[in-house]
């Protein structure tokens, strides 16, 4: 049986770098109900912003798009962000997963991936080239973890 949110929120942007840091503000905001600690908040903000970049960079790298992030709260006290585009898509995400791997050109790191998978408690990516990608992260907050 699948656990419905008790709460939830989608926003549509462009794919525009400026809009990283609305993307993780919004996580931020949205997650304050389940009283996080300040690591837990940075924890979101960055796996947010990670998620988001990825999808300004690599899905739409010569053309502008749409970004979709969805917030859900469930009552078990997690949280649940999904960050989903139509651009290019990952041809091997095992390949796109590992550390320091990037198609991004030399400026990028190719930690992205890895830097969400650390802060976040899970971390699910389903692509399809040439049709988009989804990323779905989770992480339980504050006193759901006793």
């Amino acid at each position: 049986m699948k656990k419905k949110p008790t709460n939830s929120l989608k926003l549509v942007f462009p794919s525009r770098s400026v809009n990283e840091s609305l993307a993780r503000s919004a996580a931020a905001a949205f997650v304050t109900p389940l009283d996080p600690t300040l690591e837990e908040l940075c924890d979101v903000r960055t796996a947010v912003s990670e998620a988001v970049t990825n999808a300004v960079v690599h899905a739409y790298p010569d053309t502008l798009g749409l970004i979709e992030m969805t917030l859900r709260l469930y009552d078990d006290s997690s949280l649940s962000v999904t960050i989903r585009d139509k651009g290019r898509g990952i041809a091997d995400v095992d390949l796109a997963r590992t550390p320091t791997y990037t198609t991004g050109g030399d400026d990028r790191s190719g930690m992205g991936f890895t830097i969400m998978e650390n802060f976040m408690d899970s971390l699910r990516v389903v692509s399809h080239p040439g049709k988009g990608t989804s990323v779905t992260m989770r992480k339980l907050i504050g006193h759901g973890r006793g």
